[in-house]
């Protein structure tokens, strides 16, 4: 069965919500519709619509127009099983004391290596991405330096690496959080597969907006590789979930942005300690004073 996408670019979150509900009621009906911020610092937005019919070009074309956006860059997806590929192509990756690896490459682990398995999803976090790096080997480094920590928080855990990552080294239970219900089923499926199965609870929530999330709070960790915006939005929340002396460890954040968060979050009672840039992509270590 063909697949077809639909993408447009537009300025504003409000508009791109607006344009992408509108757009769930065109004829044929879409299979998915969803909007993007593009993190590049310009404000503007991405939609992308989804069908398994040709869609109406004219009805996307006044949609767009209605809404102020660009017009709608219509194209046939390849039929290629694109998780397959991507695991094919995806290498091992080595961050700190981390091997972050397929089931494809299980037999090849280095020795002494702390291995976490993780294959292509439909989240994200496959550990090849420089803001999961970064958080794994700020996660490395911190361990290796004495820092130790019995209440964890993976935010926005995506497949969850990060919150397996610090249960292996610290030997408690991480809560790994995610407001993206395909999210929380990935990251639960590979916990088990991890061999982590109660030591890393997954749960669907915004934030720290869930009854479980609260009451382990104050945390000595909390790891949150996210975006920028989510980050900042959630800046007093974190404060106020943090014990006096804890860390965070912050990515997700372009290296043009770095600043905006690390000012964010020092208004909001925390003490930078460590950046790093990996390629275009910042990760932050901070203190809560």
């Amino acid at each position: 069965m063909p697949t077809y996408t639909a993408l447009t670019h537009l300025h504003g979150r409000e508009a791109a919500e607006a344009l992408s509900e509108a757009c769930e009621e065109l004829t044929p009906e879409p299979v998915g519709t969803g909007f993007f911020e593009i993190e590049d610092g310009s404000e503007r937005w991405e939609v992308g619509v989804y069908f398994t019919e040709t869609p109406d070009e004219i009805a996307l074309a006044l949609l767009a127009a209605a809404y102020g956006a660009n017009p709608f860059l219509v194209s046939e997806v390849p039929d290629v099983d694109w998780v397959a590929h991507v695991r094919r192509e995806l290498t091992p990756v080595r961050a700190g004391r981390f091997y972050v690896h397929g089931s494809h490459d299980a037999d090849d682990i280095p020795h002494g290596a702390e291995a976490l398995c993780i294959d292509a999803a439909m989240a994200f976090g496959t550990g090849h991405h420089n803001t999961t790096k970064g958080c794994l080997e700020a996660l490395d480094r911190l361990a290796t330096e004495g820092f130790t920590a019995t209440r964890i928080a993976d935010i926005g855990c995506g497949t969850a690496v990060l919150g397996m990552g610090a249960a292996r080294i610290w030997h408690v239970t991480v809560l790994a959080s995610d407001i993206d219900p395909v999210a929380v089923d990935t990251a639960a499926a590979n916990v088990i597969a991890n061999g982590l199965d109660g030591r890393v609870v997954c749960i669907e929530a915004a934030g720290f907006d869930h009854p479980t999330l609260e009451q382990a709070a104050p945390y000595d960790l909390v790891l949150a590789n996210i975006l920028k915006q989510p980050l900042i939005d959630l800046s007093g929340d974190m404060a106020r979930h943090m014990a006096p002396g804890g860390r965070i460890i912050l990515s997700g954040i372009l290296t043009t942005q770095a600043d905006e968060v690390t000012a964010a979050y020092g208004d909001a009672g925390f003490a930078p300690d460590r950046r790093d840039d990996l390629g275009d992509w910042t990760t932050l270590v901070m203190t809560r004073t």
